[in-house]
């Protein structure tokens, strides 16, 4: 994965240039890569967080649909691409210090998580005095119902980001 700067993207020249200027001038870490939080336009919830390089970033910009970079399979991702749920982009948004992106899509399908739950965010860590003083902590499912049979979907192949 190149880290070098690629020519879509304006260099970082100065704070008041990333913080008020108008070119886009993204900030990626060591590894080439910035986060993505991704949320539903409508109704805001989160339903993923991923990462894009300068690659996925410049596709998700030119076709208007989600790409990421899969850190587990060390590849460029086209979110839906086996799934047939594909993100279209409503709006892409960068932080003050460009260092982080907001996506706000449509899902094809309804479901973002590989997992077949809407979101991705579909437990609930307790909090609170004595949230922590039970081991292990239990989380608490928000979503129970599936949208998508994973299996149906992907088939056996084992998924990667399974430990």
């Amino acid at each position: 994965m190149s880290t070098s700067r690629d020519a879509a993207f304006a260099a970082r020249k100065s704070v008041e240039q990333v913080e008020e200027g108008v070119e886009l001038a993204p900030k990626f870490d060591q590894e080439g890569l910035i986060p993505v939080i991704t949320t539903d336009h409508e109704s805001g919830e989160v339903l993923m967080h991923g990462y894009m390089t300068a690659e996925a970033l410049k596709r998700t910009m030119e076709t208007g649909e989600a790409h990421y970079f899969s850190r587990s399979r060390k590849a460029l991702w086209h979110k839906g691409a086996t799934s047939g749920f594909v993100q279209r982009v409503k709006s892409m948004l960068i932080d003050d210090d460009q260092d982080a992106v907001w996506l706000r899509v449509e899902v094809a399908g309804g479901a973002s998580c590989h997992v077949g739950y809407r979101s991705c965010f579909y437990r609930r860590v307790p909090t609170g005095p004595d949230a922590a003083k039970a081991a292990p902590v239990r989380l608490e499912f928000t979503e129970t119902e599936r949208v998508f049979d994973p299996k149906e979907v992907y088939g056996d192949a084992p998924n990667p980001t399974r430990l």
